[in-house]
């Protein structure tokens, strides 16, 4: 009898839970392959501390290879899925196309980011979903201090050390702490004309920072953000976005070269190319978080609408939390349908969140317990060390480091803004000058429309240049390199970040 072989797309939370889960539970008698752009696990809620130099990018990474026993990585992204003839098609990172075929498939995409109608954002502001948006935010806000420091034009330097954060949830009001005191740092080495300061504004169009969270919590973590000098307006947002600045929905127009765009996170559109019932973009799953009338077919994560049993009528957010729970269950009920075990339906109360506001700053409510100051903090960090799956020690090392040593300020280029663009499919791949619709790449052959995701990227709209991308001067020298988009157009508008656990979270796969 032939080993039965398990695909699983996708090594974020869910994903990565998943795989680690059938390892375990299959004892080899499976072949077991993981589909994945990347060669590792992105611990994404500590991405704000790589933006701020805190934390070297290796250390929220957790190798696939490394940690995954008898699981077979094969990088690339799943352009295709036919379940009748069950077979999952992908374009590799060097362009090459391959096919997996499957006897039990776990659909595990994650998310990518949101956008909304507003004019200019897609050309002018960048996401935080991935590694490389944490880099190049990290080379850019350098930059941006750096020039503006060693400039002449007061309105430039200003407009410089200006950055605006869309979105007052967990990863927005992340952002906007560690941003401040990152800039605050840089310019004690190399200060800015007399009278100037960095300048960090948050926005919202909610009543109030972080409206995920307990009242008291919001409050605490408006209170540290407006003491570090953050100029956080709730009720107010981005009405256009251009090369020079955003105009804000009250009508101010703010100079800036820095749009961070952190509204919240949507379904991976690979989901909704399955032409399976949907709900607002994610796939109707039961709660054994199996495809109806498609029992080889498991789908867990953002991609996922799970049944919430604890709340009956309702879905599971999407967050690490749950999908790290559900990459569990999906894991033994994957068992189960291959002979081991029974099947179990997925339930999970909710255990709390955690946010990192910097230093030793931060809002908690584990298990429903208000907390804030130091201790808070204390407990975020546990938090975050307990539920990383590997690189334990090397976090809490550069912890300690950045305690007791100056934060290293320099910008290493590595990751251009046209690299980066806010509306792709891929937020977890920079793009190349060699990919497909960028310079230096082959012209299209004959046929090259049969082959998978050719359609997604002839259809797709032309990427924004580095020229219009706020703060790239160094990139405005580059030809502008359209790249593959996202595969579905923007959803409709929602005004704040997805939920986050204890911040483990995903919207965060």
């Amino acid at each position: 009898m032939s080993r039965p072989r398990i695909v699983i797309v996708g090594a974020g939370f869910a994903g990565y839970r998943t795989a680690r889960t059938l390892a375990r539970l299959t004892r080899n008698k499976a072949d077991i392959i993981l589909l994945n752009p990347t060669d590792y696990f992105l611990y994404l809620p500590l991405l704000p501390q790589v933006a701020a130099g805190i934390l070297e990018p290796r250390r929220v990474t957790v190798s696939l290879t490394g940690t995954l026993p008898h699981v077979r990585l094969v990088l690339g992204e799943a352009d295709d899925i036919d379940l009748d003839a069950r077979t999952v098609r992908y374009t590799d990172p060097e362009g090459g196309v391959g096919t997996l075929t499957y006897d039990r498939l776990v659909l595990a995409a994650g998310s990518v980011n949101k956008l909304l109608p507003v004019p200019g954002v897609a050309e002018h502001a960048h996401g935080f979903r991935g590694l490389p948006e944490a880099l190049y935010l990290r080379d850019h806000v350098t930059r941006q201090v750096e020039l503006a420091a060693g400039g002449e034009d007061p309105r430039s330097c200003g407009a410089r050390c200006t950055f605006v954060v869309v979105g007052a949830g967990y990863t927005g009001t992340e952002v906007a702490a560690h941003g401040q005191m990152f800039t605050d740092e840089l310019v004690r080495k190399q200060p800015l004309r007399e009278g100037m300061r960095p300048r960090w504004m948050l926005l919202d169009v909610a009543e109030r920072v972080l409206p995920e969270m307990d009242e008291k919590l919001s409050r605490t973590a408006d209170r540290v953000l407006r003491q570090r000098g953050v100029d956080v307006r709730m009720g107010t947002s981005v009405k256009e976005a251009t090369p020079d600045g955003v105009l804000l929905t009250d009508g101010e127009f703010v100079d800036t070269r820095t749009l961070v765009w952190c509204v919240g996170v949507r379904p991976d559109p690979l989901a909704e190319s399955l032409g399976l019932p949907m709900e607002r973009g994610r796939l109707l799953v039961e709660p054994t978080l199996q495809v109806p009338g498609r029992p080889e077919v498991f789908a867990c994560g953002d991609a996922a609408a799970v049944p919430d049993l604890t709340e009956p009528g309702a879905y599971t957010p999407m967050t690490a939390q749950h999908a790290w729970r559900q990459g569990r269950t999906a894991g033994y009920n994957v068992a189960a349908s291959l002979g081991r075990g029974e099947p179990k339906p997925y339930r999970h109360g909710d255990l709390g969140f955690v946010v990192d506001l910097g230093g030793v700053q931060a809002a908690a409510n584990p298990f429903g317990v208000p907390l804030s100051g130091p201790f808070a903090g204390a407990v975020t960090r546990g938090y975050h060390l307990a539920a990383m799956p590997g690189n334990r020690v090397r976090v809490a090392a550069d912890w300690l480091l950045d305690a007791v040593l100056p934060r290293q300020g320099v910008q290493l280029g590595l990751v251009r803004s046209w690299s980066v663009p806010l509306d792709t499919a891929s937020p977890e791949v920079a793009r190349t000058p060699g990919a497909p619709g960028t310079p230096g790449a082959p012209e299209k052959e004959e046929g090259a429309a049969d082959r998978p995701g050719a359609a997604r990227e002839q259809h797709a709209p032309a990427e924004p240049g580095p020229a219009a991308v706020p703060g790239a001067s160094e990139d405005r020298r580059r030809p502008s390199p359209p790249s593959p988009q996202s595969r579905k157009p923007p959803e409709a508008p929602s005004p704040q970040d997805p939920q986050k656990p204890a911040k483990g979270s995903e919207g965060d796969s």
